[in-house]
């Protein structure tokens, strides 16, 4: 009968480990802390593996059409324009199918945003180039042919590689080409 009791003792005395470690576990911070830095290597594509390099983390809180974005940064809500990319307006073909596009990637995920040399553009809103993991999303809209190649001034770090993944996504009609939406032959703005 002691063996036993002992047993039903020892019994006793795992679950309550295991339930310790549960409510310890249940207690930790497992959530990113946005308004931090990231620096995660020198590679800055999503096709590197490596993500950005030097980007700001934040909480996408909504999207408001293709290239634009709305994150919280240290409690405060920020709007978001992609650099170097640009999709089509709330009034033109495909505008719908690049803004879904857009919130399939990054709607209530954690981004990195990465500065190339302007902060804000006239409206207030940060210029970044936003990443999802290794997930460059500028890049992407450009390559699944959401986006046209666009040159904003200063910013034009990656404005050639934009441009070629939007001539290979409108020569294979992918997204928004069929629609002849960027057909205006104006890379510049």
């Amino acid at each position: 009968m002691m063996k036993w009791f002992y047993g039903k003792k020892w019994l006793g005395m795992k679950s309550f480990v295991v339930m310790a470690i549960l409510v310890l576990l249940a207690g930790c911070n497992l959530s990113v802390e946005v308004g931090g830095s990231v620096d995660t290597g020198s590679g800055s594509t999503g096709n590197s593996g490596n993500g950005p390099a030097n980007g700001e983390l934040a909480r996408v809180v909504s999207v408001v059409d293709g290239d634009t974005i709305r994150v919280e940064i240290n409690g405060q809500e920020i709007p978001v324009r992609y650099i170097g990319v640009n999709t089509p307006e709330r009034d033109e073909a495909c505008y719908t199918e690049a803004t879904n596009f857009n919130r399939s990637m990054v709607e209530g995920r954690v981004v990195s945003l990465v500065r190339d040399q302007s902060d804000t553009d006239r409206y207030d809103r940060l210029l970044r180039y936003v990443y999802v993991g290794n997930t460059f999303v500028n890049e992407e809209l450009a390559a699944q042919g959401y986006a046209e190649a666009v040159l904003y001034e200063p910013d034009d770090e990656y404005f050639d590689h934009f441009r070629i993944l939007e001539q290979q996504a409108a020569a294979s009609s992918l997204g928004c080409h069929p629609t002849g939406i960027f057909n205006d032959s104006n890379d510049r703005r």
